[in-house]
């Protein structure tokens, strides 16, 4: 047993108990990326500590977890972002999140700057190819890719898949469009012209409504996913970077690059809050959502300030952050590892 796996092991004994003493929040933990320290954290979100450090290539900007939880998935995009001249990745890293260590590379053949990685209904991963126009399909049991659907458009850099598992939205940043995908079919429906640039794109829980920023013009695009059509426009007082729909369907959180997290109601797309987050003065640009599992709170990562801020959306206060470093990005969950990985380590 080595020393990482002896303190997932130490941490795991000592906050199971307070786990069950009450708080709302369920045992998962927090897989972030640090794309600035060329790592993967695993983080523990009610202690706020880091319990496995895993370096990585240079760089990974966006992470997954396979549905058991076992297993982390690390898309390597290269030294740069979207648009921006630099190296182009070509690989996933797989992270054993049991054992805080790499076990594979999986190789996607060619230099596509792999990105934003998600797993649809049929257990495969679906990952942004951005240099190749296409969403990438990976087998993660044969860790190779099966297939790939054309996205009709330039730099595909997120992705978002839809309640009902048919659908794949993308958000094309520097063609300012998003891509319409048909996923059992593999194959795409329409392409949706925003504006000259966009970025992200999130998706509310009923699936009838996406949502994309367009980084020319202080707005969220609203899409009616039955139409295939945009039906209206958020205005907001600065340009926001990246968005996310809370569990209920009722409000949407945006944050900026100017320091703001703003709060819309969604029905009337009214701005109701905004808070104040550290601000991203140079690249890299804000990072994104994660909702927790029971819909209670919102993380929202800070690659400059190098925090995790905490947002509680039943009293709508800003709790204190999870501080880490520089560079802290995409997130995801991870259902019960600390139980898992207690009993593999013994």
């Amino acid at each position: 047993m080595n020393h990482r796996q002896l303190g997932i092991l130490f941490l795991a004994c000592f906050l199971l108990p307070d786990r069950m003493s009450g708080d709302p929040r369920p045992d998962n933990l927090l897989f972030v990326a640090n794309q600035m320290e060329h790592s993967v954290l695993l983080v523990d979100p009610l202690s706020k500590q880091v319990l496995a450090t895993v370096g990585v290539d240079i760089n990974g900007h966006e992470v997954a977890v396979s549905p058991d939880g076992r297993f982390g998935y690390v898309p390597i995009y290269g030294n740069t972002w979207v648009g921006k001249p630099g190296s182009d990745g070509s690989t996933i890293h797989v992270v054993d999140l049991r054992r805080g260590r790499t076990v594979a590379i999986i190789d996607l053949g060619k230099e596509v700057r792999p990105h934003c990685a998600h797993f649809g209904p049929d257990g495969l991963l679906y990952v942004s190819a951005e240099l190749a126009n296409a969403i990438y399909i990976v087998d993660t049991k044969t860790r190779s890719v099966v297939g790939e659907i054309p996205t009709g458009a330039t730099h595909t850099h997120m992705l978002v898949i839809s309640p009902d598992g048919r659908r794949i939205y993308t958000a094309n940043n520097e063609a300012g469009s998003v891509s319409v995908l048909d996923l059992p079919a593999r194959t795409l429906i329409a392409t949706i012209p925003i504006s000259k640039k966009v970025q992200r794109i999130s998706i509310s829980p009923d699936g009838k409504s996406v949502f994309t920023q367009d980084q020319e013009t202080p707005r969220i695009v609203v899409i009616d996913t039955a139409t295939n059509a945009v039906v209206r426009s958020i205005s907001l007082p600065r340009i926001p970077f990246s968005s996310v729909v809370t569990k209920d369907g009722h409000w949407l959180l945006a944050n900026s690059e100017s320091g703001k997290l703003f709060v819309v109601d969604v029905a009337s797309g009214a701005l109701t809050k905004t808070f104040d987050i550290p601000d991203v003065p140079v690249l890299p640009t804000p990072g994104e959502f994660a909702l927790t599992p029971d819909g209670s709170h919102a993380y929202v990562s800070s690659p400059q300030g190098g925090t995790i801020e905490i947002l509680n959306l039943k009293d709508w206060k800003l709790e204190d952050p999870i501080r880490l470093t520089r560079g802290v990005d995409g997130m995801a969950w991870v259902p019960s590892v600390l139980s898992s990985a207690a009993s593999d380590t013994r």
